[in-house]
């Protein structure tokens, strides 16, 4: 089981604090932890830790830019800890990688976020190892290396590799990218233009040619669109739980749908990974989840 994540890598600093600070204020945390993030790097280690605990062969690739900062030893250190090989697309830059400083509040365990993303950090298709796609079962896309992502998902499609999509928010360059890819999994977030309505996303996509497309709500129903076998629309419950942190719930959702979706049928895997990432918001940060092991389904 290969999976081929592309995107971002950023360093995440997550505190959890009793509220927001106001102008001016200086507030001590309740606690803290230090972990590589973006919403590919998330998804590889949720997808290779979910592999090793079925006892399930397993290879997690992730494709984004590192470089050569002092700071990237601790992704790096952080990644090796969770079995993810990072396959880096700018291996000599010295400029420090994307840094994100979140609050999450102890009381509804929402989140602040504040980074610049992948936006001085984007790489080019010719940077792609030739070798990429070995083994490879399975891709995801964050769309934060979207010169890359185009690429990847391209060649993924002629080799009927599927590929899935982290549709968070809309990014330039998603349309060129989307008429190759199987699986759209998408937030409340994500409008493409012209598109003010689920109906019009849903129907957005589908014009693309995407035969499987779900929309997440946070803990609401997901609602989900297949057009294997005749369209069928519907809703898949979200666990009810009383969250700790939200913090990459959405990131461990997309990696759990890419390990479940290998050997579940569409529902059946947006309903596994539903579980999954509820789980993980029952804990602070993004890897502590990992220390109890979740449901299966």
């Amino acid at each position: 089981m290969t999976g081929l994540f592309v995107g971002l890598l950023t360093l995440d600093l997550i505190y959890l604090a009793q509220s927001l600070p106001e102008n001016n204020q200086k507030i001590v945390a309740a606690d803290y932890t230090v972990a590589a993030g973006g919403p590919a790097t998330n998804a590889a280690v949720a997808f290779s830790y979910l592999a090793c605990r079925d006892a399930l062969p397993l290879v997690s690739r992730l494709l984004g830019v590192v470089g050569s900062h002092p700071l990237t030893q601790l992704i790096r250190e952080d990644l090796q800890k969770y079995q993810v090989e990072i396959i880096d697309l700018d291996p000599t830059t010295k400029n420090p990688p994307p840094v994100s400083s979140i609050i999450v509040t102890q009381a509804s365990g929402e989140r602040a976020v504040i980074s610049i993303n992948a936006v001085k950090t984007q790489a080019h298709s010719q940077a792609i190892p030739s070798d990429i796609f070995q083994n490879v079962d399975i891709v995801l896309i964050d769309g934060h290396q979207m010169t890359v992502g185009i690429e990847i998902a391209q060649t993924a499609k002629a080799r009927n590799i599927p590929v899935v999509i982290d549709g968070g928010s809309w990014k330039p360059g998603f349309d060129q990218l989307l008429p190759f890819v199987d699986y759209a999994i998408c937030s409340a977030n994500f409008y493409p233009p012209h598109c003010h309505t689920e109906q019009e996303v849903f129907a957005y996509l589908s014009g693309l040619g995407i035969s499987h497309i779900a929309i997440t709500h946070g803990e609401k129903p997901i609602r989900y669109l297949t057009h294997s076998q005749g369209s069928k629309i519907g809703f898949i419950d979200v666990p009810k739980i009383s969250a700790v942190d939200t913090l990459g719930a959405g990131d461990i959702f997309h990696g759990a749908f890419c390990h479940c979706i290998l050997q579940e049928n569409f529902t059946e895997a947006l309903a596994s990974a539903a579980k999954v990432a509820a789980f993980s918001c029952q804990f602070f940060g993004t890897r502590r989840w990992m220390e109890t092991s979740p449901p299966r389904a």
